[in-house]
């Protein structure tokens, strides 16, 4: 079986985008687990695919490197929102359906500002901050995060007895005045990825509520690239109109052969 595919990326995080409007490709989490294989197969943190949605312009579906069907993606979501676009499937704005509920996007100068869901709770502790902003994630506040050992430290607190069975992302932040650095240990791809667009937005509600701050908007720098976090804050850590914005490109079109 032939595969067509388009590599993509936002702010380093990357992603195989397949057109699966036909249903013609049936994935199984081997197939996924070859794709996504950086030395077998294209190399990839996900894979989604773009199908039919009735009630939307598209339904976005993604696996991580793992092969499993996954929670949502941020960076993903705004990849393949420029993948929609070049399909010819909206012009500036967009309402597509994913795992956890519908999103809007819209193209924009830095890229993309793709919405997600609201955030109605945060477990706060001594060590971390626990949300789920479309993903689960342990927020952890460090002197230097893109100096922590986000591979060995993250797996141990993915797998950790306090988030089991389902596990954890695992981010590392530090708030500078003007900017939040973010290094994130992504559950299912296992391992430290460049950028984490949920893990982003955990990262900066965290550190809204940890500043108390009155800001609503955040700039991150991950190791990828830059990426902004805007939000409504209500009583009681209660989120809405959360937008993660940040660039998204195509890198290559091609196709490949599976034979399994």
């Amino acid at each position: 079986m032939i595969i067509k595919f388009q590599k993509f990326q936002g702010a380093g995080n990357d992603f195989i985008i397949i057109d699966n409007r036909t249903l013609v490709y049936d994935f199984t989490p081997d197939r996924v687990k070859f794709l996504c294989d950086r030395k077998f197969g294209i190399g990839a943190d996900g894979l989604m695919l773009l199908e039919d949605c009735p009630e939307y312009d598209f339904r976005m579906r993604y696996f991580n490197a793992d092969g499993k069907e996954a929670s949502m993606c941020g960076n993903g979501g705004r990849c393949i929102t420029v993948f929609a676009h070049n399909l010819g499937l909206f012009s500036e704005s967009t309402r597509f359906a994913a795992v956890d509920g519908p999103h809007e996007a819209r193209l924009t100068s830095r890229g993309v500002q793709l919405k997600m869901c609201d955030v109605q709770e945060v477990i706060m502790t001594d060590r971390y901050y626990f949300l789920h902003t479309g993903s689960p994630h342990c927020v952890i506040q460090s002197e230097q995060a893109f100096e922590e050992d986000v591979l060995s430290e993250g797996r141990r607190i993915r797998y950790s007895k306090a988030f089991q069975p389902e596990g954890t992302n695992v981010d590392f932040i530090t708030p500078r005045p003007d900017y939040i650095e973010v290094a994130t240990y992504e559950r299912g791809v296992e391992n430290e990825t460049l950028a984490c667009g949920t893990g982003c937005v955990a990262s900066a509600l965290s550190v809204a509520i940890f500043r108390n701050d009155t800001h609503n908007t955040y700039d991150i720098h991950t190791k990828g690239g830059n990426l902004q976090v805007s939000f409504v804050r209500h009583p009681g850590n209660y989120f809405s109109d959360i937008w993660l914005e940040g660039p998204a490109e195509c890198v290559f079109t091609g196709e490949i052969e599976i034979k399994n």
